[in-house]
């Protein structure tokens, strides 16, 4: 793919052990086979690892990519994907370094990597120009490559985005700890994750393996530069629980608000830091482009 050579050295698991992640890739083939759209999977080459990619929509519609977030992967959109592949082609891409099929490198966070990973990605994809919807990491992944290469970035949808504000570092000790605490700690965060959002049971389960075999990176990502963030003229939209107990939304909104001059915000009443079923927000948000209060 335009040259590209992949030449990199054996790169650890990201997982705790060979069982704990032939379990977790046995869920990931089970739920992919309840994907609810037609679909291809794809493996498209980078610089910084083989990338896996969950195409649906039609081929010739405006495209869209789906960056999920920290410990999980593409199938966090499970339940979205048929409502965006009515109007797009959809790209849900596994994250480099995270709980799903593509490498299990992690590229610095400072620097130019993550960049150059989404740009390897749309040369793969064939990707002019593309709408990018990001949660948490995946949020920060699409603020960075949307802050150098904005000309390539048609609306840009942020979930709950790291790089904004400080993370609550008490919370992210007390989550680590409750990693270690066996099934009901696990469980345990996964609900405070949620908030007041039901769970529903199959999520939990799906989370709770996934959590309990992944080696989380404990790397904060560095917030961007005020002069970063004016970049982004693009129609943007910021979606955030106002119980996350990671980010404080309200502050991000704050932050967002005062730097880009085309933004909507959508704040969730209850919603914790993973938040689902958004598409009521994003979908109008995309094919109007105006700021709607859809929740009240």
């Amino acid at each position: 793919m335009n040259g590209i050579t992949i030449d990199t050295p054996e790169i650890p698991s990201v997982f705790k052990s060979k069982d704990g992640q032939r379990q977790v890739m046995e869920l990931y083939d089970r739920m992919l086979r309840q994907w609810p759209v037609e679909h291809q999977c794809l493996e498209i080459p980078t610089r910084h690892g083989n990338t896996f990619v969950i195409a649906s929509g039609d081929p010739g519609a405006d495209q869209l990519i789906l960056l999920h977030g920290a410990g999980s992967n593409s199938l966090m959109w499970i339940d979205d994907v048929q409502a965006y592949s009515k109007y797009y082609r959809v790209y849900a891409v596994d994250l480099i370094g995270e709980a799903g099929k593509s490498a299990a490198n992690r590229p610095p966070l400072l620097g130019p990597a993550y960049t150059e990973w989404l740009v390897d990605i749309y040369a793969g994809l064939k990707i002019d120009k593309a709408t990018i919807v990001g949660i948490s990491q995946g949020g920060w992944i699409a603020l960075k490559f949307a802050t150098v290469r904005p000309a390539r970035v048609d609306r840009l949808i942020l979930i709950c985005p790291g790089g904004i504000i400080r993370d609550n570092m008490p919370f992210v000790v007390y989550a680590f700890t409750l990693t270690t605490m066996g099934l009901w700690g696990i469980r345990r965060l996964v609900k405070m994750l949620f908030a007041d959002q039901p769970v529903e049971e199959s999520m939990l389960e799906a989370m709770t393996l996934t959590i309990k075999n992944f080696k989380y990176r404990l790397a904060i990502p560095p917030l961007y530069a005020n002069e970063e963030l004016a970049a982004l003229t693009m129609p943007t939209l910021f979606i955030g629980g106002t119980k996350d107990a990671l980010r404080n939304s309200a502050k991000i909104a704050d932050r967002l608000r005062r730097l880009l001059p085309n933004l909507t915000v959508d704040l969730i009443d209850g919603e914790g830091h993973a938040i689902n079923d958004t598409t009521c927000t994003t979908l109008p948000f995309l094919l109007t482009g105006k700021d709607l209060d859809l929740r009240n």
